[in-house]
Parts: structure tokens; sequence; C-alpha cells
């Protein structure tokens, strides 16, 4: 795939943007529960169980059965700390608890599964509620999600505890902040140690994809749109770059397949 200079700024910026990590500003973050919602990213999940392992922090992984499973199974195979040990749990929220308990050694007395949840909407209300049933103390919150969803994950989590009255500050923990570079001619993706999960076009839609979801209008999940989550204020340098890809005929199309549907994701 041939992409100009511009564009792989344009696509930066976003990229950067979605993943809104707030690890290296946050200063002394002190969680009180860490977050792991499912995906597929796999350096990013081994980077939030290398941190729960450091720590006694509870953590609560959320996720069963949804349109990352496999693609999270093929990178667990790819993966040379991983691909040792088959992986028949069903739900992503069990595989991640197999690869704590069993690979990183954390005690399963600190660690929560909620496997119903098959989209963002219902990672955070059935979070939420399993936090509410336990009586979990969870006032600051690490939240990690694969970092092209990161930011979305974060305002979906705050709307639903929104809804029921509750106060919660949530981290951005994306692990990794994905950047395109171009090396000898040819266009890579750094900040991903293991190959498998994205191609460039994959990385490309889902970014522009991410891109159509937070802007608040018909089309997108805020409060003019869907309403799965609240109003979101794009900055203009992101919204800058989203307009000039858009512009290009081929981008534009790479954007168009990825609009969103009816379905809460």
């Amino acid at each position: 795939m041939v992409i100009e200079e511009s564009i792989i700024r344009d696509i930066n910026t976003i990229a950067r943007w979605l993943a809104a990590d707030e690890l290296p500003g946050a200063g002394s973050v002190d969680p009180q529960l860490i977050i792991l919602a499912g995906h597929a990213v796999v350096p990013g999940i081994l980077g939030v169980m290398k941190l729960a392992a450091e720590t006694d922090v509870p953590v609560l992984f959320t996720g069963g059965v949804g349109h990352s499973t496999h693609l999270l199974k093929q990178g667990l195979n790819e993966n040379p700390l991983t691909r040792s040990r088959v992986f028949e749990q069903q739900s992503e929220a069990d595989i991640f608890y197999s690869i704590a308990t069993d690979i990183f050694a954390i005690s399963p007395s600190r660690l929560y599964v909620e496997d119903r949840s098959t989209n963002s909407g219902q990672n955070a209300d059935y979070s939420r509620e399993l936090i509410t049933r336990k009586g979990l103390n969870a006032e600051r919150i690490l939240l990690s999600q694969d970092p092209l969803m990161q930011r979305r994950t974060r305002e979906t989590f705050e709307l639903s505890w929104r809804t029921k009255a509750l106060a919660a500050r949530f981290i951005n923990c994306p692990v990794l902040v994905p950047q395109l570079v171009m090396l000898a001619g040819k266009v890579m993706i750094t900040g991903v140690q293991s190959a498998g999960h994205w191609t460039i076009e994959r990385f490309i839609e889902m970014a522009l994809g991410e891109m159509e979801r937070l802007r608040d209008g018909p089309d997108g999940y805020g409060p003019l749109g869907k309403g799965f989550i609240g109003h979101v204020a794009i900055p203009a340098a992101v919204m800058s770059a989203w307009e000039h890809i858009e512009s290009d005929n081929c981008y534009a199309a790479l954007k168009r397949s990825q609009r969103t549907t009816p379905n809460r994701h």
C-alpha cells in the first residue's frame, strides 16, 4: 500500500489522540482497580499483566466472545511468550485470567472476570455491576483497551457510571501508542512488537472508523447520534488531519467501509 507522507502524519495525529495515553503525565496514579477490556493487541495485554504483577491492585477482566476473539487467539499463537500454550477458553476475559495466573503468577484472589459482554457498552455496564455487587473500592480506575479504541472506551465507561450517579476517575492506559513510519520505502507500525494484529489497511480503517464514531453527529455515537457516549470535543489539529484524509478518495473509501452500524460497539 503506497501512502503519502502527509497522510502518514495525519494518521499518526489521529492515532495519538485515539490512544489518549495519560500515564506519562499522570504522576503518581495509585489506582484502586485495573480494568482490562477485551481486545487483541497482545503487547498491550501483556503490558497490563506485567503492571498488575508488579502491584497488589485488583484486576477486572471484561470481555466475552466478540469480533476480536479470533484475532486475540491468533496473536497469542504468534507471541513468543504465549505461543507454547493452548488457550481453550471461549471468552476473552477467561483467556486473560489464564494468562494472568499461569504466566504472570498473579493471585486469583485479586482477579475478577466479567465474561458476558460483547461490545464496549456492555464492557462498561457489566463491569460497573460487578464492581457494585462485589463492593470493590474503585474511585481510581486504570483502564486499558486496544489503543485505537482507548478514547471511546473511556467515554463509554464514564457515561455508564454517570447514568447511575457514580463517581470514578478513569486513567487511560493503552500501554503503547502505535504510529506509522516509513522505513526503506516500506510503511510499518511502531509500538507493536508482535506481528499479526494490524495490517496497514486495517490500522487505517480502524482509526478512521473510530473518528466517525467519536464525532458527535447523526452517524456518531454521541448525544446527536446513537447516544452511546457523551459529547467529545475533537481538537482542531485532529479534525484537520481527518478532513485531509477524507479529501483523498482512496482513504475516503476506507473510511466508508468502517462506517458505524446500528449495533453498539
